[in-house]
Formats: structure tokens, C-alpha cells, sequence
């Protein structure tokens, strides 16, 4: 399935399934925040460390299934596959959009 995504969230999942995240300054805000399991990562150097971690630690591949929006609330629901006990998973995203970057994601 094919969704129609802000540019950010589409870099935001190109980085996530491995492209270069040197380009994360072109989907978050310098003062974002990400919330997964957990954990509260703030601003891009945390950001790119958590992405990078997590993708040394287990091997997965997002795929945004389905998507919802309400004013710059973005809800992506998106099927993780990967070397993790209980794959695949659907896991919502939401974003919340400054303009055109992400200002906060909390992945549940």
C-alpha cells in the first residue's frame, strides 16, 4: 500500500529501514522529541544514537500500513518485521508536526 506521507515521515521511515540518517535534520525539529519503550530521547544527536542502537541491536523493516490525521496530529500504523520475539507487530506512530518537521513521535 502506497500512503501519502509528509516528506519528513517519509525520511523519517527511509532512515528507520536503514538510509543514511545523516538526513535526520530534514525530519525533526532541533528540539524534538521520540517516546518508544519507554524512553524519552531529545533533540537530533539523541534521536540519531536511538535509531542508531536500536538498529545495531535487532534487525526490522517498517512498513506504514494505514494513517489518520487530525490538525498536525499524524497517527501512522505501521507493520515492524524483524529478528524480535513476537514479529511481526503493528505499532502506531504519532507524529506531531512543526511546520513541516516532526516535533514529537511516540511509537505504542
Amino acid at each position: 500500500m502506497s500512503l501519502s506521507l509528509p516528506d519528513a515521515i517519509t525520511t523519517y521511515f527511509s532512515i528507520s529501514n536503514g538510509a543514511d540518517d545523516s538526513h535526520l535534520g530534514d525530519c525533526f525539529t532541533h528540539d524534538a522529541c521520540v517516546f518508544d519503550e519507554g524512553e524519552t530521547h531529545r533533540g537530533r544527536t539523541a534521536i540519531q544514537a536511538w535509531l542508531r542502537a536500536t538498529r545495531a541491536k535487532i534487525e526490522y523493516r517498517v512498513e506504514p500500513a494505514s494513517v489518520s490525521q487530525q490538525d498536525n496530529t499524524l497517527v501512522v500504523t505501521a507493520t515492524v518485521t524483524g529478528n524480535f520475539p513476537g514479529s511481526p507487530v503493528q505499532l502506531d506512530h504519532t507524529f506531531k508536526l512543526a511546520e513541516s518537521q516532526i516535533q514529537s513521535l511516540k511509537i505504542h
